[in-house]
């Protein structure tokens, strides 16, 4: 690729301090690459090529953390039940019907359109326990031209019969997979996914950890998400004082290389050894009030130096969408600061939940999520409403961010690439 200069209204959050914009400013990308953000264009690049958007904005491109790929078509169906009865009710009968190829691939077309929609780049998905299936959403995934990692499900115990697995077949179609689709969708990273500890065995764990450390693979899973949830956790082994040293237990914490969804029940103790992980916290603060599971302390957590992330856990929550993932999180710190006192517990500013979007989340795929130099050039180049108002570039973010969707992004960039609607052959 030759080096290009993309003109706009550009802001991105090198820290989650503030906005870091540029009005009429461009952001110079070569081989796919940032290689610098200016003003105007120096001596040095006069005749280098540009592409002009002017009065667009100009944002990194959204990853989203934690979403589940096959429970798209549920979305905003059951919310009127706790977490596990959902599971149970919703869920599972939904994941099944992925055994049939045909399902599978219609739905998963739906869902990455869905994603590329509302500027979702990049994500970590789970799919279901059906290899073919979990392999035709890789491949629908290098063809999108998004850059996902995926994870087969691997659940053994407390499932229904019709979606459990034996624990030998589990642990060999996870390593089937993972060597297949090196070759087959090379763009697509694979993620380890024991779907929680009450439908994992501790012998399926162990042999997750053990592919997790053999293949130098991440990890995905649920952790503290509601308390029905952690009570059933202490039953299935009251030898292990918490939920997250389960995990630890059998290798599925490998360090920098890990997402835990949820988290909102982290003891100090549980705090502790996430941070010694290095483990990303998925926020879902939606999914988290539609299934009654509760309200993650966020700021208790980035205090004590963890990294949190926004997530969709789509169809835990009804909206895929990360711009109305950023409100909801925003909304839910502000009812828990209304909980704690206002001197506590402080509210996220909107700087640090984008951030929290963009840059913490892109941080699972390397050099992803902001427009500094070396990061890759993953954009949404955006067309919001007219206002009366004289708003300048933050002002703008924040209205798009609030109260814009799909139809305002114009066009989306992964590494540099322009990336059309999928599938319109």
């Amino acid at each position: 690729m030759m080096a290009i200069a993309y003109k706009g209204d550009i802001a991105f959050t090198p820290t989650s301090d503030c906005f870091q914009t540029f009005e009429d400013g461009y952001v110079i990308v070569d081989n796919g690459k940032v290689t610098r953000v200016c003003a105007s264009l120096p001596p040095d690049l006069q005749d280098i090529t540009v592409v002009d958007r002017s009065g667009h904005l100009m944002i990194p491109g959204f990853n989203d953390l934690h979403i589940h790929a096959p429970q798209y078509p549920l979305a905003g169906l059951g919310f009127d039940y706790e977490l596990l009865p959902w599971l149970e009710n919703y869920t599972f009968k939904a994941e099944s019907k992925y055994a049939d190829i045909d399902v599978a691939d219609y739905w998963y077309r739906r869902f990455i359109t869905k994603l590329w929609e509302n500027g979702t780049l990049r994500f970590s998905a789970f799919a279901t326990l059906h290899n073919e299936a979990t392999l035709r959403l890789m491949e629908l995934c290098q063809e999108s031209g998004l850059r996902p990692v995926v994870g087969k499900v691997n659940m053994d115990r407390n499932s229904p019969d019709y979606l459990v697995e034996d624990t030998d077949a589990s642990l060999a179609g996870t390593e089937e997979l993972i060597v297949k689709s090196k070759k087959l969708t090379p763009d697509i990273g694979f993620i380890i996914t024991p779907r929680f500890v009450p439908s994992t065995t501790p012998e399926l764990m162990a042999g997750l950890g053990e592919l997790a450390e053999r293949y130098h693979l991440p990890v995905q899973s649920h952790l503290d998400e509601s308390r029905n949830e952690i009570q059933w956790v202490h039953e299935l082994h009251p030898d292990i004082p918490t939920y997250t040293e389960v995990y630890e237990h059998y290798g599925l914490m490998p360090k920098g290389r890990t997402i835990m969804a949820h988290c909102v029940w982290l003891t100090d103790r549980e705090r502790k050894i996430l941070k010694e992980h290095d483990v990303w916290l998925t926020h879902c603060a939606e999914s988290n009030l539609d299934l009654t599971s509760g309200i993650m302390p966020v700021r208790r957590n980035l205090d004590y130096g963890l990294k949190v992330s926004i997530a969709s856990d789509v169809a835990g929550s009804h909206e895929p969408a990360i711009n109305r993932h950023i409100v909801m999180a925003i909304e839910a710190s502000k009812a828990k600061t209304f909980e704690a006192g206002h001197e506590a517990d402080k509210p996220l500013r909107l700087p640090e939940a984008f951030h929290m979007a963009t840059k913490v989340g892109g941080a699972l795929f390397g050099k992803v999520g902001s427009f500094e130099p070396g990061y890759e050039f993953d954009a949404l180049v955006i067309q919001e409403d007219d206002s009366p108002l004289d708003l300048s570039v933050e002002e703008r973010l924040e209205r798009f961010i609030y109260t814009g969707d799909d139809r305002d992004i114009e066009e989306r960039y992964v590494g540099g690439r322009l990336i059309p609607r999928p599938f319109q052959k």
